[in-house]
């Protein structure tokens, strides 16, 4: 296996920047009560990781329940949660409208990085909580916002990210968690984030993340570039030719022109739901509870 990254863009590594959303109030609680008061229920995703000495992990997918705002922000600060409201550049406009300010900025340190699409989620988690070893098949500039958080981040090679992996994750076959091994922390760049700092990394290259003991809150906003959406596109289309027994050209070696013609085969093959989608389904088995263990209440308990 090749230690030699893929292609990461403009970002050569990771690296910390500067933000001015906390100071605008983002992170106070009288406003996160009122956004999760506000907030479309079905733009929640809220999850409890239980993690094993040797990094493995396993994941319970909740309902947002019936709590008001405030109550549900002392079950996230209580519990071991890990909530994600997604959409904020649609569902948060004035979140929205100052993040992308501080994007600008932090995009201008990178001479040719031009995102033509964006998105952005809001997580609030529990102070015990994290998200295990995955990969992201697009862009980020994490901003962090409130308490202290630990991101380690690892080479986007075949070695830590198998591209069979990256096609299962892109074609929605199974969540952005992918395989780990202990042995990678040895490969691992360490970042304590604080509130008001923001964390790029390369291009595909494979994170997890601890809280240190705190509440957290973090703004991460994805963004696609021509060159992402083509790789991702052709990893898409590979997906469907090896679920049909057949052994796709990695697109680690293939030029623009090919990865544009299989991003342009991937439209069609979605269109067509030639590949079904296998993260509708998720069985959502607890709501969000200031009382129960580990911050949840089972929906078979009367939740």
């Amino acid at each position: 296996m090749s230690p030699t990254p893929r292609h990461t863009g403009p970002i050569p590594g990771p690296a910390v920047h500067s933000h001015d959303l906390v100071r605008r109030g983002f992170a106070e609680d009288a406003w996160l009560a009122g956004l999760l008061e506000r907030y479309p229920a079905d733009l929640f995703d809220i999850n409890l990781y239980d993690f094993a000495e040797d990094g493995s992990h396993s994941l319970r997918t909740g309902a947002r329940g019936d709590l008001s705002g405030a109550d549900l922000l002392t079950a996230i600060k209580a519990g071991h949660l890990w909530v994600n409201l997604r959409a904020v550049e649609t569902a948060c406009p004035d979140l929205w409208a100052a993040a992308s300010e501080d994007f600008e900025r932090v995009c201008a340190a990178y001479p040719g990085l031009r995102p033509v699409m964006r998105a952005g989620q809001l997580i609030l988690s529990s102070p015990r909580s994290g998200a295990p070893y995955h990969f992201d098949a697009a862009g980020v500039v994490l901003f962090h916002l409130r308490g202290r958080k630990r991101v380690f981040v690892y080479p986007g090679d075949e070695a830590h990210l198998p591209e069979r992996s990256m096609e299962l994750v892109v074609a929605r076959q199974t969540t952005e968690e992918i395989p780990y091994t202990t042995d990678f922390e040895a490969d691992a760049t360490v970042i304590d984030l604080e509130p008001g700092q923001a964390l790029t990394w390369p291009l595909y290259a494979p994170h997890r993340v601890r809280n240190l003991d705190a509440f957290c809150v973090s703004l991460s906003m994805d963004f696609q570039t021509w060159d992402s959406r083509l790789r991702n596109g052709a990893l898409y289309t590979n997906a469907v030719l090896r679920a049909q027994g057949r052994a796709p050209r990695s697109t680690d070696r293939m030029r623009r022109p090919e990865l544009a013609a299989r991003w342009a085969a991937s439209l069609a093959l979605k269109r067509a739901g030639v590949l079904p989608d296998r993260l509708t389904a998720f069985q959502r088995d607890f709501t969000p509870a200031p009382d129960g263990v580990n911050g949840v209440r089972a929906l078979d308990a009367g939740a």
